[in-house]
C-alpha cells in the first residue's frame, strides 16, 4: 500500500542518514574547496580537522535537515518508483531495460521537489566550517590574528537561511541549483533502480518470493556506488552552485555551463571527481540500509499491529 511505501521509505532514510552523515559532510567540504585555498587532503583529514575545531557534533552539521526532510524525499523516491514500474508493466510482464530506465527517471525527476531545498540548506550549514576556518587560516598568515581573540564564530541556522532565502528571492531561492540537480538525481535514478532490480533478482530463488534481506542490503550498496560514481560531476556541479558563501578568493558561478567550464579550465577534470570515494561511501550504505527497510516491510508490521492492538 501508499501508506507502507512512504514509511518504509521514511524509516530507511532516518536510519541510513544518521550512519553515514559525518563523510557526506566531508564530501561537501572536499567538493567546494578549490586550487589555492585547500583545508583538507581527504576524508580522514576533513573528519578529525572537523571534529578538532568543531568538536564531534561538528561533524553533524545540516544534519537536522537531512532528518526532517529525508523521510519525504527517500519515500518520493522509492514509491515513485514502485509507482512507475506498476503502470509500466502490462500483465505482470518482466520490464524491459527502457522500462527500468524510464521508471527510474521518473523517481528521480519527482524527489527533486524535496531533494533541492534539502541539499541548498544542508550545503550551507555543513560548508559553513570549512569557511569559518578559512578565515582563520587566512588571519594568521596575515598577522592579524595577534590581536585580542578573534570573533565567535556566528553558527547560523537552516531556520535562518530559509527566512533570508524566502524575504530575499522568493520560493525560488530555496531551489537555486534545480536544473544541476535534476541533471544529478534523475541519471543516478535511471542506473540505480535498473541495477538494483537485476542484482537483487539474482538472489532470488523463487520469482514470487523477495531475495534475503543480504541480498537486498549487497544490491543496493553496490547498485548505489556505482551510480553514485557516475553521477559525481554533476555532483561536484551542483554543490558548488548551491553554495551561497565562497571562501578566499574562491569562483562564483553564474550557471551550469560557467560552472563546468571554470572548473575545468582552473582545476582540471579530475576536479569534477573531487569526492567521489566519499559519495561512493555514503551512498552504497544508504542505500544498502534502505532497501533492506523497504524490501523487508516494516511499515506492513507496523500498520497490520495497528488493528490487533485496538481490538
Amino acid at each position: 500500500s501508499l501508506p507502507a511505501k512512504l514509511i518504509n521509505g521514511g524509516i530507511a532514510g532516518l536510519i541510513g542518514v544518521t550512519c553515514v552523515f559525518p563523510i557526506d559532510l566531508a564530501k561537501t567540504r572536499l567538493q567546494n574547496q578549490q586550487n589555492g585555498q585547500r583545508m583538507y587532503t581527504s576524508l580522514s583529514d576533513c573528519l578529525i580537522k572537523t571534529i578538532r575545531s568543531e568538536g564531534y557534533f561538528g561533524m553533524y552539521r545540516g544534519a537536522a535537515v537531512n532528518l526532517t526532510l529525508v523521510t519525504p524525499e527517500k519515500a518520493i523516491k522509492l514509491a515513485a518508483n514502485d509507482f512507475f514500474r506498476h503502470h509500466l508493466s502490462k500483465d505482470g510482464k518482466k520490464l524491459t531495460l527502457l522500462k527500468e530506465m524510464l521508471a527510474g527517471c521518473g523517481a528521480g525527476t519527482c524527489q527533486v521537489i524535496v531533494t533541492t531545498p534539502m541539499e541548498m540548506l544542508k550545503i550551507q550549514l555543513q560548508d559553513a566550517g570549512r569557511i569559518a576556518a578559512q578565515k582563520k587560516l587566512m588571519a594568521a598568515q596575515a598577522q592579524l590574528a595577534s590581536s585580542p581573540e578573534p570573533a565567535v564564530e556566528t553558527r547560523t541556522t537552516a531556520t535562518q537561511i530559509t527566512r533570508e532565502l524566502l524575504r530575499s528571492k522568493g520560493i525560488a531561492g530555496l531551489y537555486k541549483g534545480l536544473g544541476a540537480t535534476l541533471l544529478r538525481d534523475v541519471p543516478f535514478s535511471i542506473v540505480y533502480f535498473p541495477l538494483f532490480a537485476n542484482l537483487n533478482k539474482l538472489g532470488q530463488k523463487d520469482p514470487n518470493v523477495k531475495a534475503p534481506f543480504y541480498v537486498s542490503f549487497l544490491s543496493g550498496c553496490v547498485a548505489g556506488s556505482t551510480a553514485a560514481v557516475a553521477v559525481n560531476p554533476c555532483d561536484v556541479i551542483k554543490t558548488r552552485l548551491q553554495s551561497l558563501q565562497r571562501g578566499v578568493n574562491e569562483d562564483t558561478y553564474s550557471g551550469i555551463l560557467d560552472c563546468t567550464k571554470k572548473i575545468w579550465q582552473r582545476e582540471g577534470p579530475m576536479a569534477f571527481f573531487k569526492g567521489a570515494y566519499c559519495r561512493a561511501l555514503v551512498i552504497a550504505p544508504l542505500f544498502g540500509i534502505a532497501q533492506v527497510v523497504y524490501f523487508v516491510g516494516i511499515a506492513e508490521f507496523l500498520l497490520d499491529m495497528l488493528p490487533k492492538h485496538r481490538a
